[in-house]
């Protein structure tokens, strides 16, 4: 269905674009491609992001254009420097340019059990009616609805995750998402399905394959049943001339206990929405964050936890480290519905301030319908306390290093609720690359 818009609407996404991507797919079950036509007319119909836009707000807006990129040509395993994370793994998948290059499948013995672990594609055509319930079900509120419709009209292919009842997983199962090439547009997606009493940890991985101009689109959706245990973690290190965004959706049942973590160490511009929904009795979301930004880089995160239920609770943390002339933007709302009583809610954004060019905004929020809860909110921004700096020079230990191990003493609190230590060590390890990679601190930052 091709649809008449300006070209400053829709940039480099034509109708011919998405005519040619639906073509590529019409092997897949009739309900998808419908959503996505109407995810298609969706995006040409909203506007950009304007400075007057609440949801935008402290946003640069003069970046945001889809001018110069373009669907993606294949590439091979061989040719991404693919450099595994030192971990086991309970299964891998790996996507680049919205294509399957690679996967190691789980152990015969759960997939006896019913663990399916394998391309959104393939569970579209033989789980159908699974992921049509899941699948992109809760609708984008935060701001980026242009981009998420994007992302619904142009998806090619995910990573499909299926927990049977019962089932646990003691190792992670890992999702590697690249993008490669000059102006590549990615689309990345991970559904996880995890039904009652069920216990794994899911690892997405955003990279990119060189030092190129990228666009990446993502989402992923979590569904939480009764009583399952659910820890999900996604690191991003795209390219610092990635312009990126992704979105969150959870959504926990009774007893449900989910903790999302989110590493931010790439892209030019990165926004991330993060929705958490509670919807029965005793669920729960812890909803984590790290970020380093350095040079002119920004990110800006979005949040919402609603509880819809009454005896839930939820816990967000959020810490940001700026250098150079970087800046954060976090905005942050706990709803409450009026059924919600007994609602226990936590709300925190703290930024450790390691330039005096850097800039962080917060904007922490509340709104109770409910009169038997305790919620709260705050925000901190801070430097490096000057005698613990002090301390570290007078024992010979250089003032940049001295900064990193304090960021890394800020950033622990975040990282020691994660259960597994070697994935700790591998998210430890990426901040570690990160330091060692931001600019001196007298070379230009580019534009």
């Amino acid at each position: 269905m091709s649809v008449t818009t300006p070209d400053s609407v829709v940039g480099s996404f034509t109708a011919e674009v998405f005519d040619a991507h639906l073509a590529s797919v019409a092997h897949l079950p009739a309900w998808w491609l419908d959503r996505k036509r109407e995810a298609w007319a969706r995006f040409c119909a909203l506007p950009l992001p304007k400075r007057t836009d609440e949801a935008w707000r402290f946003a640069t807006l003069t970046g945001l254009k889809l001018d110069g990129y373009a669907l993606p040509a294949p590439v091979t395993a061989a040719g991404l420097g693919h450099t595994p994370i030192g971990i086991a793994k309970a299964g891998r998948l790996v996507f680049a340019n919205n294509r399957l290059v690679a996967s190691d499948p789980v152990a015969a013995a759960l997939a006896e059990r019913g663990v399916i672990f394998e391309t959104l594609q393939n569970a579209l055509r033989k789980h159908g009616d699974l992921v049509k319930s899941h699948l992109l079900a809760q609708p984008a509120t935060l701001g980026a609805e242009k981009f998420s419709a994007l992302h619904t009209a142009l998806l090619d292919d995910g990573a499909f995750i299926f927990l049977p009842k019962g089932v646990e997983i003691a190792d992670p199962l890992a999702v590697f998402h690249y993008a490669a090439g000059a102006g590549a547009a990615v689309f990345p997606h991970t559904l996880v399905i995890a039904e009652q009493d069920t216990r794994a940890t899911i690892v997405d991985f955003f990279r990119s394959a060189d030092a190129g101009a990228h666009f990446a689109c993502g989402r992923n959706d979590l569904y939480a049943s009764h009583g399952a245990q659910l820890t999900y973690v996604a690191a991003q290190t795209w390219s610092r001339e990635t312009l990126s965004f992704q979105s969150n959706s959870t959504v926990a049942r009774r007893d449900a206990r989910v903790l999302s973590l989110n590493l931010h160490l790439g892209g030019r511009q990165s926004r991330h929405e993060s929705h958490s929904q509670l919807q029965a009795p005793g669920a729960h979301s812890e909803m984590l964050a790290l970020t380093v930004a350095h040079g002119a880089q920004e990110f800006d995160q979005r949040t919402r936890q609603i509880h819809q239920a009454p005896h839930t609770s939820s816990n967000l943390l959020y810490k940001n480290a700026l250098l150079g002339r970087s800046k954060t933007i976090f905005s942050g709302l706990i709803v409450v519905d009026p059924d919600a009583q007994k609602t226990d809610a936590y709300q925190s954004n703290r930024n450790l301030m390691l330039s005096d060019d850097a800039e962080a905004n917060s904007l922490p929020g509340l709104e109770i319908q409910a009169n038997d809860v305790r919620c709260s909110h705050g925000a901190t921004s801070s430097r490096i306390d000057p005698e613990q700096e002090f301390y570290l020079q007078a024992r010979g230990i250089a003032k940049d290093a001295a900064d990193e191990l304090l960021t890394f003493g800020f950033f622990e609190e975040v990282l020691s609720k994660l259960g597994h230590e070697p994935l700790h060590d591998a998210l430890r390890d990426l901040v570690k690359a990160k330091f060692q990679a931001q600019p001196a601190a007298a070379a230009p930052s580019p534009a």
